[in-house]
Formats: C-alpha cells, structure tokens, sequence
C-alpha cells in the first residue's frame, strides 16, 4: 500500500509536518521529484529542521528512506543536511536511486545568472539550479547517479558539456568560464562521498511492495506549482502531483491508494505569478508574522512569503488535480486573533463570478469573491481533540471541507508533531 503526501497550493502547505506525522505508520519513507528547491520545516523531540533533500521519515529510526530516480541531486546539500541531522544525535537509513538525475553546480550558477539576467521578468526561482539541471535531463545532456562511477568516458563528456555552457558564461552572461577538471574533480569527489548510499532504488521499492511494506511518498511544492497543471510559467521545472509519483519512484500506478493533499488555513507563497487571494499593507504583515511557527518566510529562500486568505477555488482545483482521497489543514491556529476571517469562494470576472480555476493571464484579471465567516478569538494551539475546537473554528474547517469537497482528515493546531487533530 502506497499513501502519498502532496500540495493543494504553491507549496509551503505544511506537508513536512504532516509526512514526518505519518511516518510513524509507514515502513519507507520517499522523496519522488523536485529538489532542494523547497524544503520541509519539522519540529519535533530532535529539534527543529528544515530538510531539502532527506526525506522527512529520517526521524524514524526503523524507517528506510529513499531518494528516487525523479529527484535533482545536489550532493553538496544532501552531505550539509546528513551532517546536520548526525549532529542531532540522530542516524537513519537512506537510499539513493542510482537513476537520480546529478545536479551541478554550474546549474546553480546558470539558475542565478538567468534570473539576474531577466530582471524585473524574473520568474522567482529559488536559484537552486533546478531548471538547469532537468533542463539537461529532458535535452539529455544531463548524468544519472550512476555514470559518476560507471562511465568511463564521463571526463570527456564533462569537458564537452562545459565547452557547450562556456558559451553562455562568456557571451550571455559575461562571467568566469567553467573548468571541465575542476567540475569532474568535485563531481567524483562528492559521488565517493555518497557512494554508500546508493543503489537501485526502484527495484527495492517494488520487492518491498511485494513483501507487504507500507510506503509514504513525499511531495514536494504543490499543485499549483505543477510543470504541466500549474499557473505557467510561473511553477517549479518537475511535475509536482501525485500521479507522477509512480514515475518518479518506480511504483506501480495501481499501488498509489490513498492520496492526502495539505493545505494551510489561509494561503501562502512564494516566488512570482498571480495571487487571487493576496492582500497587503499591514493585514498582510500582521498574517505573516504570526504565521507558522516563526512566521512566513522560505525554507529554502528566507524571502518573505506572500499571504493571503483561503482560496477555495484554487485549492478545490489543487485537490482534483491531486486526485486527493482526503486533506489535511494546517496552521488553523494562526488565525485566532480575527474578528471575521474571509474565505474565497468563487472569481469576479469581468462582473460575473467563476468558481472554477481558470489560465494564468486570467488569475491576473480575477478579483476574489469572499464570504465572511466568524472568527473564534481564542489560542487553539494544541488542541489534540477535534470537539475541543470552538464551534467557530469546526464552522470553518467543515465550511472550507464542504467547498473542497473532499474530507478533512488532519488538522494541524501548532507546528510540533503532537499538535494536530486526527478526523476520524
């Protein structure tokens, strides 16, 4: 059986907490797609984390975690966090899919000269390297895991290649030439230092399957970030819904039962594009200081996320695109100190209202439609039990479930691992 964890947003939902909770039920925990462009913040008895490359089940120590063959491995940040989580006093068991797409560190570089370059049409990367790099997969210039101990003419191919990208370092974006020594050098240094870990992961994933292990996959962004079904081009360069997880792993289709989509009680985001629901001035700075648990600002970036109220419109749409089975809402306790809370139900366009998702140039022309419902004034922050909420904050969680239409089955009370009501 197979449960994956997924974004009904733009990411930033909350879906570390929520995996990191259900990794107590799961046998192997995995990271499918994406990189080390977003990460996954987690309180619990170890500490806090923020993890960009681990998966989340590393906490537990009878858990095997895998790093897929859909994942952009940067090794230099995976050997950083692995030290970090060591330092904790904590050891775990990792793989890493020898199919794992190499992230470079000229993609690092190539992803902040092009967003220096496009300037105010920038597209908000995290300049992680991550358009770069699956960039090269999908044009085949890139290297799976395995050819940094396999391929004899890797050297070669590394000088060829940095001959191809010199040509944008010098002529689009004036700045120092790559060395193919140096880039073959850090490149077997880091994959000796990995090497351990690696193997291939698809084939143990399928035999655990086989012998009856409960798998946990991990999603990372959300859905509206997706490459194919996001708000283009305003979204991360890999698919980010749970029907690519079986890609992305090497997992039966079939096998993928349950599929629970996180969102926050409000909404969030970072990086550009259109924001039906956003708001500003000090409504929006109040929201962001109090939100999560040191308020609303990146994982990965430390920018300041872009807040606004629950959209309903958008994440029903991220909720079928994810194909959810259930949903879990994070953050609920954030908004205790309002009178009356907005929810966003449906699109003003051009005086009519929409209620369905629509294209990213029409995002930019949509006006949010809100009902007011009331607020609870009270700190909820640990309630553990879901007839302990005030009646106004069940009104709120059964009103967005009824607009999602799809159960609510987590709601999550404060940021730690015990802060959170099961549903039933």
């Amino acid at each position: 059986m197979i449960k994956a964890i997924v974004g009904a947003n733009w990411g930033d939902e909350g879906k570390g907490k929520i995996t990191d909770l259900c990794a107590a039920e799961a046998d192997v925990v995995v990271r499918y797609q994406g990189g080390s462009n977003a990460g996954h913040t987690i309180i619990n008895e170890h500490g806090k984390f923020a993890l960009h490359q681990l998966p989340a089940g590393v906490f537990r120590r009878e858990t095997t975690n895998v790093i897929a063959n859909g994942v952009a491995l940067n090794p230099e940040y995976l050997l950083s966090e692995i030290e970090t989580v060591n330092k904790a006093g904590i050891t775990f068991n990792l793989k890493i899919s020898d199919r794992a797409q190499l992230l470079m560190g000229y993609h690092v570089l190539l992803d902040v000269y092009e967003e220096e370059r496009l300037a105010e049409r920038r597209f908000g990367s995290t300049k992680s390297g991550i358009a770069p790099c699956f960039a090269d997969k999908y044009s085949k210039q890139g290297f799976q895991l395995w050819q940094v101990y396999h391929d004899k003419d890797l050297k070669e191919k590394i000088r060829h290649l940095c001959a191809k990208k010199n040509i944008n370092f010098k002529y689009l974006y004036d700045k120092e030439q790559l060395d193919y020594e140096r880039v073959y050098e850090e490149v077997a240094a880091l994959g000796e230092k990995i090497k351990g870990y690696v193997c291939d992961t698809g084939d143990f994933l399928r035999q655990a399957l086989k012998s009856g292990k409960r798998v946990l996959l991990e999603g990372q962004l959300g859905a509206l970030r997706d490459i194919d079904h996001g708000i283009y081009p305003y979204v991360t360069s890999s698919p980010t819904l749970a029907g690519y997880a079986a890609v992305g792993a090497g997992v039966p289709p079939h096998a993928i039962t349950d599929i629970i989509a996180v969102t926050k009680a409000y909404s969030s985001a970072v990086g550009e594009g259109p924001f039906v629901s956003e708001i500003f001035g000090s409504e929006a700075e109040t929201l962001r200081e109090r939100g999560g648990d040191e308020g609303e600002y990146g994982a990965t970036t430390g920018r300041p996320r872009r807040v606004g109220y629950f959209d309903a419109v958008a994440t029903r749409y991220g909720c079928d695109v994810q194909g959810a089975t259930e949903a879990a809402i994070t953050c609920l306790d954030v908004l205790g100190y309002m009178d009356e809370i907005p929810v966003c139900v449906g699109y003003d366009l051009g005086g009519r209202t929409h209620g369905s998702f629509v294209k990213t140039t029409t995002l930019y022309e949509a006006r949010p439609v809100y009902t007011l419902l009331p607020g609870w004034k009270t700190n909820i922050r640990g309630i553990t039990e879901y007839s302990r909420l005030p009646d106004n904050a069940r009104r709120y969680v059964e009103f967005i479930e009824e607009k999602l239409d799809v159960k609510i089955t987590y709601v999550s009370t404060g940021p730690k691992r015990e802060e959170t009501i099961v549903r039933g």
